[in-house]
């Protein structure tokens, strides 16, 4: 359903088998501190619990080894280990990715450029700060496209390079004035159509409790991997 791009960056060799219910654990001695300990509950599939070394020892467990999902969750819990709330985890299937490619932005969406800084400054500052801490859409960012309406910036998104991998991380906003015209939609495709163009993944992360954030994924051709909690650093 989603590309080995997804799958080999999530998914472990040692997780092929394993059922809804059961988990395996990864150690990696090259993850931060910030990111030391993280869960990944693959939908209808397994869990995966990423250790750095020391978080490992700590925990009791071994690179490889087999864990039931509840049981691997507990002993964070009892370590005293604070988690994160968990973000959802939305990609594109395979066969999506032909017909986003197909799709034909309208004529007021485009890619957005230093020579829009202005236009970018505007719909920051007219902004919700809770929607702009939380979308984190920079016009700095890797990509960045942006839907216009009588000459105003009134939805942006922008993404970037997922940790030197092939995943491509996106964030939008919309001013709360131009919700449900679908100009979220329509700016999301057309920068989900240029990151497919250059041999990137688009990931879709939102809280579990967004639900217009998750309308908009599903809405947009995305459907849900999975649900990935880190360590609250």
């Amino acid at each position: 359903m989603f590309s080995s791009t997804v799958m080999d960056h999530w998914l472990p060799a040692a997780a092929g088998d394993l059922a809804e219910g059961e988990g395996v654990v990864v150690v990696d001695p090259e993850l931060p501190e910030n990111r030391s300990v993280s869960v990944l509950q693959v939908e209808d599939g397994p869990t995966v619990v990423c250790l750095s070394p020391g978080r490992a020892a700590h925990l009791g467990h071994a690179h490889g080894e087999h864990i039931a999902a509840d049981e691997a969750t507990e002993r964070i819990t009892a370590a005293g280990i604070a988690l994160n709330d968990p973000d959802h985890l939305f990609y594109l299937p395979v066969e999506e990715h032909a017909s986003v490619l197909a799709e034909t932005a309208d004529g007021h969406t485009r890619r957005l450029t230093e020579e829009d800084v202005d236009a970018f400054a505007a719909l920051a500052a007219a902004a919700p700060e809770n929607d702009l801490d939380e979308a984190f859409v920079e016009l700095d960012h890797w990509l960045v496209f942006g839907n216009f309406v009588e000459g105003r910036l009134a939805a942006a998104a922008s993404m970037f390079p997922w940790r030197g991998t092939r995943l491509a991380d996106l964030g939008v906003i919309t001013l709360p004035e131009y919700r449900g015209r679908g100009l979220a939609r329509a700016t999301v495709l057309a920068m989900a159509a240029e990151a497919l163009d250059r041999g990137y993944e688009p990931q879709y992360r939102c809280q579990l409790d967004n639900a217009p954030s998750v309308a908009l994924a599903l809405a947009s051709g995305f459907r849900r991997f999975g649900e990935w909690t880190v360590i609250d650093d």
